[in-house]
């Protein structure tokens, strides 16, 4: 079954809560804190396999779950890191997080990181200092990230077969590679891509054959617009037209009008142009309709007319294909090499991104709350654990150093005023050991 789209939920691991503990051994007393650290939590790992052609298998497990870290232990022991869990998609997967892309896997065992495992939290022993002896305190493991992934599967390949239903591609892709499409005598047989290896002198050709456009097929008719992505990639389209149309330039142009209207970079692609099943046609008329599709597409452009049957010119468009593609390919190397730094990416300083916080005061049935919300303090919040009044009280020193109190006070907030952190909740009165 060919699936090339799906959704799935990532979760990554949750980091092993820190540990409490003091030393307790003979002849040794009043030992000190040894309360262990968390371990992190496992991350959600993808990585390409050209083993795999559909995203069939996300449709029935869309749920991706890493381990979470194990928790510290007395004696400084940190917690064992929760394992990450690799997951295999194909080649020429696209994973987004809210319509932006997070990796595009390119080549066989390439890996991304989806979604990062939270930080272990912190043990007692790690807060332990001159003014502080015996924290009573430790910090919750972080979450780890949680999000729906959505995948999208785009074939790669070097020539894309496009052109009308029964133009013959299903059957030249059978006779020039080892693929095995459906073939048969009427429209819309093919019904999902299909990928075949072309040998030809000594190289090859990776050629897509996706199910045949119609007319307004960009915007929804038909099959093609659901399977166009999957020549997005290719190097160079290959466009094969049944010689016995009888409007041939009509024929050209509809399909040159769809794949325009999709996406300007397709209609920029290298072409080649091919009449089929011209194995039962004067010299004469095929001359003719040749003639009719140089006339809108200039003389430079490579035409053949080929039969798939009686292998009819089946090898000179073969070399022609290889060396349009293995120009484009240089073109674009060449042009990436070109490029002194790529994209460039506007964004803040990551560390002046981290320390930016903001408060907002709301009013509620005459009562003031106050939230405040910043990456930086929001981790701190998610790592507190909340019924130890030592680790609420760190938080507070924290907030404190950062100025959010100062900001707080001046807003109006007092010792009993309700304060929002992430899903934590406390006030900024601190609270004193019973």
């Amino acid at each position: 079954m060919f699936v090339d789209t799906a959704k799935v939920a990532v979760d990554a691991g949750r980091g092993g809560n820190g540990v409490v503990s003091f030393r307790h051994e003979i002849y040794i007393d009043k030992g000190g804190p040894d309360g262990g650290d968390g371990g992190r939590g496992g991350d959600v790992i993808f990585e390409a396999d050209e083993g795999l052609n559909t995203l069939v298998d996300f449709r029935f497990n869309p749920i991706l779950k890493a381990k979470p870290g194990g928790n510290g232990s007395k004696q400084n022991k940190r917690g064992k890191s929760g394992e990450s869990l690799v997951v295999k998609v194909p080649v020429g997967t696209l994973v987004r997080r809210d319509g932006n892309i997070l990796a595009d896997f390119l080549v066989h065992k390439q890996q991304a990181v989806i979604a990062h495992g939270g930080d272990g939290g912190f043990g007692n022993a790690h807060f332990k200092s001159s003014t502080r002896q015996t924290p009573k305190f430790a910090e919750t493991g972080e979450a780890g990230d949680s999000f729906e992934a959505e995948l999208e599967l785009k074939l790669l390949a070097d020539v894309g077969l496009v052109g009308f239903p029964n133009a013959g591609k299903s059957t030249f892709l059978s006779i020039v590679s080892n693929a095995r499409p459906e073939i048969a005598d009427y429209q819309f047989t093919t019904l999902t891509p299909n990928l075949g290896v072309a040998d030809i002198d000594d190289g090859s050709l990776l050629i897509a054959d996706i199910p045949g456009l119609i007319e307004g097929a960009s915007e929804g008719r038909g099959l093609g617009d659901t399977f166009l992505r999957h020549i997005e990639r290719t190097a160079v389209l290959l466009h094969l037209i049944d010689a016995y149309s009888s409007d041939i330039v009509l024929s050209y142009k509809t399909i040159r009008n769809e794949l325009t209207s999709y996406s300007q970079s397709l209609a920029t692609r290298p072409e080649i142009i091919a009449l089929t099943k011209c194995e039962g046609l004067d010299d004469e008329i095929i001359d003719m309709q040749i003639k009719a599709i140089k006339e809108i597409v200039g003389i430079d452009c490579q035409i053949y007319s080929i039969s798939s049957q009686s292998g009819m010119q089946v090898k000179e468009l073969l070399r022609g294909l290889r060396n349009e593609v293995v120009a484009e390919r240089a073109r674009v190397a060449e042009e990436l090499t070109n490029t002194d730094k790529g994209i460039h990416v506007i964004a803040l300083d990551e560390s002046q991104h981290q320390l930016a916080w903001k408060v907002q005061r709301d009013e509620t049935d005459g009562a003031s709350t106050y939230t405040v919300r910043g990456k930086k303090i929001e981790k701190f919040a998610a790592r507190t654990n909340f019924e130890q009044f030592q680790a609420v009280n760190r938080l507070r020193d924290i907030m404190n150093k950062m100025g959010i109190t100062h900001e707080l006070k001046r807003r109006g907030a007092e010792g009993n005023s309700i304060i929002k952190i992430g899903m934590a909740e406390f006030t900024l009165l601190e609270q004193r050991d019973r």
